[in-house]
Formats: structure tokens, sequence, C-alpha cells
């Protein structure tokens, strides 16, 4: 049952990557109740994690069942079983647990998308260092980003700072409250050979705080990916994104020049956004917009675009 799944969907997955010129991208999420496994393939690396559910198999039933399943990954992915990276994972509302660290491997390998480098690591996160379903968005902010002042919040391994940095802007500031993940974003500059120093910053700081000290007008293209929930020791406060994204919102709205633009996110599957509350007749749900050939039918994350007056 699942070989059959698995050869059905991966030759339709990658009919439409090799179309749009995609060598990263997911292959299967939880397709059938009794695998309940996400695949995504980094060029010639599998990424295969478990969703931990009660399964009623002892240790040794299990270790069976999911080698079995990876046997079956190898065969119809054309790959040997090395090349695939095991991980079990909850099913988590919010990315801040996810980038948690598991392992110490450092095994960090290089892919391309759209023309460009990014490091990822399958070993030491359950995330990889590149979130696949904002693909799209990534390029809208490259379409959108020469000669603007960017900022990235909540910039992770900062591939949306990259992609805006590529296009030209004119400045990119990445901010973020861990340091492992700004010396990530930097090596991704690096091996881009973005290295104009005066143009680009990595600051390390909780968003909340920065976004109170910052001048108005003083970015044109804002991108916000908090996530859901935080109570990081680090943090003034903790973060709900339900109840903290009016204020979130309207800050950046303040630093932005007028006409200036934010992307903003969400992982939180049952976010409403507070429409009135906000400071902008401009705002946009553009979630259908920027789900990837990979993601449709099964993406669990909101994206809007919304305008400075």
């Amino acid at each position: 049952m699942f070989r059959n799944r698995l050869t059905k969907v991966f030759k339709h997955r990658s009919k439409q990557a090799r179309r749009a010129g995609v060598s990263c991208y997911r292959v299967y999420d939880h397709d059938l109740p009794e695998f309940p496994l996400c695949i995504e393939l980094y060029e010639d690396k599998i990424y295969l994690a478990e969703y931990l559910r009660r399964h009623g198999m002892n240790d040794e039933a299990h270790e069976s069942w999911l080698n079995e399943c990876m046997e079956v990954v190898a065969e119809i992915l054309e790959t040997d079983t090395e090349h695939i990276y095991v991980r079990q994972r909850k099913r988590m509302s919010h990315r801040d647990e996810q980038y948690e660290r598991i392992s110490t491997e450092k095994d960090y390998f290089t892919v391309l998308e759209n023309g460009l480098k990014f490091q990822v690591n399958l070993t030491d996160y359950l995330d990889t260092g590149l979130f696949l379903d904002h693909r799209i968005t990534r390029k809208m902010v490259m379409d959108e980003a020469k000669d603007k002042r960017v900022l990235n919040l909540f910039c992770y391994t900062g591939s949306f700072s990259v992609y805006a940095a590529a296009a030209g802007a004119s400045t990119v500031e990445s901010v973020d409250l861990s340091k492992t993940y700004l010396s990530w974003a930097e090596d991704n500059f690096a091996i881009n050979r973005l290295k104009n120093s005066k143009a680009y910053r990595f600051t390390h700081a909780d968003v909340k705080q920065y976004l109170l000290a910052i001048p108005a007008n003083s970015f044109d293209l804002v991108i916000m990916d908090p996530p859901t929930f935080s109570n990081s020791k680090r943090m003034k406060d903790f973060l709900d994104i339900q109840r903290d994204h009016v204020a979130l919102i309207n800050e950046v709205l303040r630093i932005l020049s007028p006409g200036g633009v934010l992307y903003f996110s969400t992982n939180f599957t049952k976010f409403q956004l507070d429409t009135p509350a906000i400071h902008s007749e401009q705002i946009k749900d553009i979630t259908r917009q920027t789900t990837p050939f990979d993601f449709e039918g099964k993406l669990k994350r909101w994206c809007y675009r919304i305008v400075k007056a």
C-alpha cells in the first residue's frame, strides 16, 4: 500500500519539480494514516520524519517497520538508505520548539534554490534550515527587493534575507533571538558571496523589544514569520501570535515607509487576522498564491501581504 502510494505521488511530484526547476521539495506527507511520514527530497538526500503516534508496536517491531519503510523509500526515490536522514517529531502548532538542537553532528551540505545556495542540516534539528513551503514567497520578496531597505524579523537561517540581498536590496537586516541561526544566516550570505558588511546586518534581539526602538520610516520591505508561541528566557515577555499579532504588525507598519510592504506569515492553523485593528486598508491574503505545488491541499500556514498607506 505504501509502495503504491509513494510510487504514484513521487512520479507526479518529480515531474512538477522538473518543470519548476526545483531540486528540494516535499514528496509525501501523511498521505496514508497507517504511514504517518513526511518525506522531503534535498537534491540527493532524503529527510524522512515520522510523526509520533500510538502505533501499538513494541520497540523491535517498530524498528523493523521503520526499516522496511526506509527500504521502500530508497527503492522508489532511487537512492541508498545511507542518504536517508530519519527524525521523529510531534505535530507542533509552532516552529519555536522545532528550532531546538537534537544532535551535534554538524553535517551541513549545500542545496540550490532559484540559483541561490543554502546550507541545510538534516541531522541536528527537527527543521532543516530551509522552509520549503515559503519557496514562492521568497521569490515574491526577491521581485520587490531591489534598492529597498529590507528587514527580516524572526529570520531563522536568513533565506528571505539572501533572496533580498541577491536582488539588489540597498540594505538587509536580519533579526533573530538565536545566535546559532544568525550565524547560519551569515554562512548563507557567505556561500552566495554576499559580503557587503555595510549593507548587511545580523542583529541578535527580541523582536518585540527591537521594534519599539526603531524610528519610523526606517524600512521599505519587511518579512515577519514568527513562531506561534515562544517563552524563551532571553525574551522580556512571552510571544503568543494570536494575542500579539496586531501589536507586532502595527509596529512594523510604523517603521515602514509610505507604500512599504509587509509579508506576514504564521503557522498557527487556527489563526484569525484581526483586520479592523490593523492600521492598513491594503491587506491581502496570499496563502493560496504562495502555496507551492508540493504543499497543495496540505499547507498549514497563513500568509498576508500588507501595505502601508
